[in-house]
């Protein structure tokens, strides 16, 4: 058995990043860039108006100036400032050529083509290239895009990024005990809620998610199913058959298949019986079956290597917020995951779980605390570190 962080270590260290396409820039959404996106315009591409009012030369401000033409956003300027002339600008319009400031409408009066001005308070110009410049990198490489990057895009004409390929995961679930959810389970049968929640999970780490179904509890039909999933997909994943059971064949098969073990065990809580293998390019992971602990294992282990494969670094969102009861618990041989909800004032709260297979427990629930080896009590008004969901 070895530690989480060796687990994860070992883990992101085995991907290969999958492949690239150009695709339209408006349904990139999630995607990661697979080349940095630069400007082809200088932004803004002249000096622009901050705000509605008059384009003069700043040592006029206190002469009556004559109003020569009224500048709209996206028009060009047709007439040059001079000594006692004025234009009426818009907010966004090109400042014309002489003019060194704009004075804000509120301080102007005018009257027929003339206008005065009441105060000045700066210049009110935004250079041009102020905020970006020709060829300057506005997104780099490695980016996950939400919508703030579609409209950088869209400013600089990026209108089809190259941004990495989405991996192929498969998921296989094992046990004569499950049946799908459509069917209403008999008294020795349960719904498969692990396989479907890993697609789920797949889908939402921005991979592509393919279900094999179930498979009973047999070496050749369990083989097979893993050797279909070896070859048409990135990496795998197969829930159940991974613990100490009579029945329990899928390491025996990964390493009838030549995928190579690299752990099988983690301390951590739930999800010991952790098994991750690779075959040549192909990533391998037999999660366990307890819905809880296979999906705390894709949020730690698997979804750091999807994204990896696609050029990300994951970084799960969380918080550091203050215990608002003690929790204690009997063992602290692993690295525990605990589900807890946090209330208004922020504190947190150790859920109702009873155990790895309490999958109602996550729905109710704001996140997981992470309880290290060797502890034993969290005290209420501790600080503990909370993953979001």
């Amino acid at each position: 058995m070895i530690s989480f962080q060796e687990a994860l270590n070992i883990v992101l260290d085995s991907p290969v990043e999958t492949k690239i396409e150009r695709i339209l820039f408006y349904e990139s959404l999630g995607r990661i860039l697979a080349k940095d996106v630069v400007s082809d315009i200088n932004m803004p591409p002249f000096n622009k108006s901050a705000m509605d009012g008059y384009a003069i030369k700043k040592e006029d401000i206190e002469k009556e100036l004559t109003i020569i033409e009224t500048i709209a956003a996206g028009q060009t300027p047709q007439k040059e400032i001079v000594t006692g002339t004025a234009s009426k600008i818009m907010t966004g319009a090109p400042v014309p050529k002489g003019a060194n400031a704009v004075v804000q409408v509120e301080l102007a009066k005018a009257t027929n083509n003339k206008v005065k001005f009441t105060g000045f308070f700066k210049d009110n110009i935004i250079p041009a290239a102020e905020d970006v410049k020709i060829g300057e990198v506005v997104l780099k490489k490695g980016q996950k895009i939400d919508a703030r990057h579609i409209a950088v895009m869209a400013s600089v004409g990026c209108t089809e990024p190259l941004v990495f390929k989405k991996p192929k995961v498969g998921i296989i679930s094992t046990g004569d005990e499950l049946v799908e959810p459509n069917t209403k389970p008999e008294l020795s049968q349960i719904r498969n809620s692990n396989g479907h929640q890993l697609v789920a999970q797949v889908m939402e780490s921005n991979a592509i998610a393919e279900y094999f179904g179930i498979v009973e509890d047999t070496y050749d039909s369990t083989y097979q199913a893993i050797k279909k999933g070896i070859e048409t997909c990135d990496v795998l994943l197969l829930t159940g058959g991974v613990s100490m059971g009579e029945f329990d064949f899928v390491p025996q098969i990964m390493t009838d298949l030549g995928v190579e073990i690299l752990f099988d065990r983690v301390a951590v809580q739930p999800g010991k019986p952790t098994t991750f293998g690779r075959k040549e390019n192909k990533i391998i992971f037999g999660l366990p079956g307890n819905p809880v602990s296979s999906f705390v294992q894709f949020e730690i282990l698997v979804k750091p290597l999807i994204y990896k494969m696609m050029g990300f670094h994951y970084k799960c969102p969380s918080l550091k917020l203050r215990m608002g009861n003690i929790f204690k618990r009997r063992k602290a041989d692993r690295r525990a995951y605990i589900p807890v909800t946090i209330s208004d004032d922020s504190k947190v709260y150790t859920s109702e779980y009873h155990g790895s297979a309490h999958i109602h427990a996550l729905p109710k629930s704001n996140g997981l605390i992470i309880i290290e080896i060797g502890v034993e009590t969290i005290n209420e008004g501790e600080l503990v570190d909370v993953r979001l969901f």
